[in-house]
């Protein structure tokens, strides 16, 4: 805690804070506040729980970028104390991580906000609907005002 404290370099992201705290577009956080009905990761084979640590150490989905990760901190477990200790050492080791979890972070939102469209298509299909004969109703009832 005290290395945190004293460092001279970094300053937290919303994403890397996502990441350090496990909360955001994880399965598991996501689950527990109702956004999700399992905790299931939805970028790997479904059957594995979605934390941070999942995210940040096991996910093949982000094999990429946690390579870039590993070279740059210098460390042989990634985990989420191994990547606090190293950012807290190493302004680049912050920044590779800073850089990690916005490409990472990033891709999940865009992934969560996605599968949202598809689950509440039929909802706005049938909104359009409804909008779409409310107009042609008015229509109707514009025309019927016309002189012949």
């Amino acid at each position: 805690m005290e290395d945190w404290l004293e460092r001279r370099h970094g300053t937290l992201s919303y994403r890397l804070t996502q990441v350090i705290t496990g909360k955001g577009c994880f399965g598991d956080h996501l689950c527990l506040i109702r956004k999700e009905p399992t905790p299931e990761c939805h970028h790997c084979d479904g059957q594995t729980v979605d934390t941070a640590l999942h995210t940040l150490a096991e996910c093949p989905a982000w094999v990429e970028q946690r390579r870039d990760l590993v070279a740059a901190i210098g460390v042989g477990v990634l985990s989420l104390d191994s990547l606090i200790a190293a950012i807290v050492r190493s302004e680049s080791a912050w920044n590779s991580a800073v850089s990690f979890c916005e490409q990472v972070m990033l891709a999940k939102e865009t992934a969560e906000r996605d599968r949202e469209r598809f689950r509440t298509l039929p909802a706005r299909q049938a909104r359009a609907r409804v909008r779409q004969r409310r107009r042609l109703r008015r229509r109707r009832s514009q025309n019927d005002l016309r002189p012949p």
